[in-house]
């Protein structure tokens, strides 16, 4: 659980770029973050930052891109965990609870654990307010493993019976869930009708090609869901 407290993935080369744009020193920089907001950081620690050898806190970077003009997201790199998500949008969790109809604490709890927990509005409204993709949210909320599980088993028996359970756990239309699911379930059973043979050694074909889709199943997915939106 440490680990989702720990400093944001910080992009330290656009921290040096936007200061030197703006024509700025890193005793500019760290007399900024003491004069705005009260924050003792010394010019070394700044310069630190900006080599990449240590990452400002969560107070720091947002005080820091108050220092340097730009939006909190602009010193982040590609974000992974909602923290990092909300991070680089600017949002205070307060702020993204309210938005998505939560209580703070129960989204600050979900948050630290990295376990998404939210229904289905909250999660519709949680990447509409994020921005986030389908495979972002997925990867954001902790729900990769269960995503394959559901998919592995939509596509090896009755599709239809999956709708409901995958419609909980992503933001995605009930018809487009429907397609890409009926879709999936013709590659799977086409590939294994495809790789049956008359012969005695038919059957361990068949079952080297479904495991080899149900390897690449998410990957799937994600380029049919896109096709579907």
């Amino acid at each position: 659980m440490c680990g989702v407290h720990s400093s944001p993935p910080f992009n330290a080369p656009a921290a040096r770029r936007l200061r030197a744009a703006l024509g700025m020193a890193p005793g500019h920089v760290a007399y900024g973050l003491r004069a705005q907001y009260g924050l003792v950081v010394a010019p070394e620690t700044v310069m630190a930052w900006e080599r990449g050898e240590i990452s400002p806190s969560s107070v720091e970077l947002t005080a820091l891109a108050g220092v340097l003009w730009c939006a909190p997201g602009e010193l982040l790199a590609e974000p992974v965990t909602l923290r990092e998500h909300r991070m680089s949008r600017g949002l205070a969790a307060d702020e993204l609870a309210r938005r998505i109809g939560l209580e703070t604490s129960s989204y600050q709890k979900m948050e630290d654990t990295g376990r998404w927990r939210g229904n289905e509005r909250q999660s519709a409204a949680l990447a509409s307010v994020l921005g986030l993709t389908l495979a972002q949210f997925v990867t954001a909320t902790g729900k990769h493993d269960e995503l394959a599980e559901l998919l592995r088993s939509a596509v090896t028996t009755r599709w239809q019976a999956y709708v409901k359970p995958l419609g909980k756990l992503l933001p995605i239309p009930k018809a487009n869930l429907e397609w890409v699911l009926e879709q999936l379930h013709g590659d799977y059973q086409s590939r294994m009708v495809a790789t049956l043979s008359w012969g005695g050694g038919g059957q361990a074909g068949s079952g080297d090609a479904g495991r080899e889709f149900l390897l690449e199943i998410v990957d799937r997915f994600w380029e049919l869901a896109g096709g579907a939106s």
